[in-house]
């Protein structure tokens, strides 16, 4: 068994009459090639469609032995995958000819990010690069694209006033460079050693009873579509773009499927719905559209334009609270809602459903959760579908809300779901 290369083991790997490749035993297939000249070069051989392949992964030292092994890891997933890496390194090559990084990037989108990937993921990949990236490099070779210039671009990002957004474009910049890599676009990623540039704090925002009435009666002024479609996040638990994508079609006797591609964990996801949240769907204009779409202004697309909603929903919160205040005799302007996100309304069910005291494995249903309790082994042969419970707990919640709505009481003891 060979031992793993070092750093050190490479630098002094010395030349011979012939061609040299020496395996590193931390990862098999992956070879140092040392010529006789005295150049140095990574290889990886592995077996497709029960042949003997080799792609050439790049030269050394301007990649270095983590480097090669990431690259070398990536190709050996392909492999895994069905796919040869060594075809994909030849036509991705084809159709960056210019090796200037927009027509990489455009090859990378197409060859690689939309056939491999999510669409939910390919799409934010997407979104990244032409908003981030491809304006201010789209016409720079590739080859000249320094570590220097992705700290400035994600400096830039930052500057704007989206810091999150910085972490996300370095990952994706980061999946480019190394792709490129493996199809010989690029001796090295410049984004080797660059760490993410904003620490993110785990989001913990859970709306309070008063905040989840001020939600309901504001979703309620600020009508169709948004507003209807924030009490179905609401009511559900699900992710904004499934509720977003909602059709028809997909419900059928009081549960909603939603399909495994328009789910982030790629399972599809049958959820009974609560009466109210069918009673909701039950009273939305229907607007004619070929795909059935629930919320559609245009008959062609889903709904879109979220941030500006989000505003102007949190604005009549605010509103329906300082109308409260004032009936109290309270100072209505010391009133504040602190800010949210309408994915915080998916933690809000959950940490919700805890109290009303159903149990964890029927919330993580309801969310669709893999992890939790239904990681690993349990995934295998776990094979409850928990509908009565999802169904349960569902209208339990929604009977929670509408109390809340209704200015009663919570009630503690709603139902108890073990």
């Amino acid at each position: 068994m060979p031992k793993p290369l070092t750093a050190r083991s490479v630098e002094g790997a010395r030349p011979g009459a012939s061609r040299k490749e020496i395996p590193d035993g931390a990862l098999p297939g992956l070879y140092l090639v040392v010529q006789p000249g005295g150049a140095k070069g990574w290889a990886l051989r592995y077996r497709f469609a029960d042949r003997p392949r080799k792609l050439t992964l790049g030269r050394s030292p301007a990649l270095s032995l983590p480097a090669a092994r990431e690259v070398a890891r990536a190709a050996l997933r392909t492999v895994a995958e069905g796919r040869d890496p060594g075809t994909e390194k030849q036509a991705a090559r084809a159709d960056a000819a210019s090796n200037r990084f927009g027509a990489v990037a455009e090859a990378y989108l197409e060859r690689h990010v939309r056939p491999n990937c999510r669409p939910r993921t390919a799409e934010e990949t997407e979104r990244l690069l032409r908003v981030h990236v491809l304006p201010h490099w789209r016409n720079r070779e590739i080859q000249t694209i320094t570590r220097r210039d992705v700290r400035d671009r994600l400096d830039k990002i930052i500057d704007g006033g989206a810091p999150v957004a910085a972490n996300r474009t370095l990952a994706a910049l980061k999946a480019l460079f190394t792709w490129a890599v493996r199809c010989d676009l690029l001796d090295a990623s410049p984004c080797a050693g660059v760490e993410k540039p904003t620490k993110e704090k785990p989001r913990d925002r859970v709306l309070n009873d008063d905040e989840l009435r001020w939600l309901w009666l504001a979703s309620d002024r600020l009508g169709f579509p948004f507003g209807c479609m924030t009490r179905m996040l609401l009511l559900t638990g699900a992710r904004r773009n499934e509720v977003v994508g909602m059709t028809e079609a997909e419900i059928a006797d009081g549960v909603w499927t939603i399909p495994a591609e328009r789910v982030k964990n790629g399972s599809t996801h049958a959820l009974p719905l609560p009466d109210m949240a069918l009673n909701l769907i039950a009273a939305l204009p229907r607007i004619e559209n070929p795909k059935r779409y629930l919320f559609t202004t245009n008959g062609r697309t889903a709904v879109s334009g979220f941030s500006r909603a989000k505003g102007k929903l949190a604005r009549l919160m605010l509103a329906e609270a300082r109308r409260e205040a004032n009936e109290r005799g309270d100072d209505p302007d010391a009133v504040a809602i602190p800010e949210f996100g309408l994915h915080d309304l998916r933690r809000t069910l959950a940490s919700g459903m805890a109290r009303l005291g159903i149990a964890l494995p029927v919330v993580e249903r309801v969310l669709n959760h893999k992890s939790g309790s239904f990681a690993g082994i349990v995934a295998v042969y776990q094979r409850h579908d928990f509908a009565p419970e999802m169904a349960r707990a569902l209208n339990a919640w929604a009977t929670h809300v509408a109390a809340l709505v209704e200015d009663k009481p919570a009630a503690s003891n709603v139902v108890a779901l073990r």
